[in-house]
């Protein structure tokens, strides 16, 4: 009998130009990865997470001009409040981020209205850019002259229609409404430059169609404009109420000088920051304010990414 013999068949494999990736290549590629984002995650290391570190740290410790400082626990967190210009300061940020936020409305009709212009669009751009190039200290103290409320250029214009004006900033009545202003007019530059950017990806086949269908501008508006751009409107509200509950250097140079009586009511949680740490030098409470701002930003935050599911279109 004849015992037959296997002969092992050579399959033919196809040769690409890419040759299989070893385990070495593989690791070489992922230091490669690490060695590029190394110098933007030290860099934010160092400048973000260690500063953070060290503020929540110095937190739970007392005061300490010279020398180490000592821990205290939660000392700093129950001072805080229990002390009423703390809360008085944390409604003044909510209510000075709540009027800036009725900037964003404005901000889309008008870029709806200068994405129509044909010729000048630029110039308008420019215009209502030019104040985020310009110094805060400047505008703050340009309209502080102008708020005035004993020869300011405001009350003069209403004297002239025979309404009698008012101590705009030097009356805590007023001074969140008047920096709510200059709020709303600082940021619409930016606005304008992002949601305009936004009705650049808006087809403009869905305003013929619609037109078609007999839709005027308002129910485009309303129907196209403002849902498709409703993502890009989301992110500008992120921006807006992070920069207001930040804001600071616009409250400090139109209330001027210390003797302005409207300075106690009119103190945001960032100016009672400042005021702590360095007027005071309490460092710790200072901490634990800036502490409790960033928990109170990161939870504003989070409420809105927990919204914006309501109203925000999946484009």
């Amino acid at each position: 009998m004849s015992t037959a013999t296997r002969v092992p068949v050579r399959r033919r494999v196809r040769r690409t130009g890419t040759p299989t990736p070893t385990r070495r290549t593989r690791r070489r590629t992922d230091w490669w990865a690490v060695l590029m984002i190394a110098p933007a995650t030290l860099g934010l290391a160092v400048l973000y997470l260690w500063p953070f570190l060290e503020t929540f740290l110095k937190s739970f410790k007392g005061n300490a001009l010279f020398g180490p400082s000592k821990f205290v626990g939660v000392q700093n967190y129950s001072n805080l409040i229990s002390n009423d210009a703390f809360w008085h300061a944390l409604r003044n940020s909510m209510l000075y981020t709540a009027l800036v936020l009725l900037g964003v409305p404005l901000a889309v009709v008008l870029a709806a209205l200068i994405e129509q212009v044909t010729r000048g669009r630029t110039i308008y751009q420019v215009l209502f850019f030019l104040p985020v190039v310009t110094l805060p200290v400047a505008i703050g103290m340009v309209w502080r002259l102008i708020l005035n409320g004993d020869f300011g250029l405001l009350n003069w214009v209403l004297s002239r229609f025979g309404i009698p004006g008012e101590y705009w900033v030097a009356d805590a009545r007023f001074t969140i409404w008047a920096f709510a202003a200059v709020g709303i007019w600082m940021g619409l530059g930016i606005n304008l430059i992002i949601l305009g950017a936004g009705l650049q990806g808006i087809s403009p086949e869905l305003y013929e169609a619609s037109a078609l269908d007999g839709a005027g501008r308002a129910r485009q508006f309303r129907s196209i404009t403002v849902p498709l751009l409703s993502p890009t409107i989301f992110f500008v509200v992120i921006l807006t109420v992070i920069s207001a509950l930040q804001m600071f250097d616009l409250v400090f140079i139109m209330l001027g000088s210390v003797n302005n009586t409207a300075i106690d009511g009119s103190k945001t949680i960032v100016y009672l920051f400042y005021e702590a740490a360095f007027v005071q030098f309490k460092q710790g409470y200072a901490a634990a304010i800036a502490v409790v701002l960033l928990m109170v930003i990161m939870a504003a935050t989070a409420i809105q990414f927990r919204l914006q599911r309501k109203w925000v279109v999946d484009v």
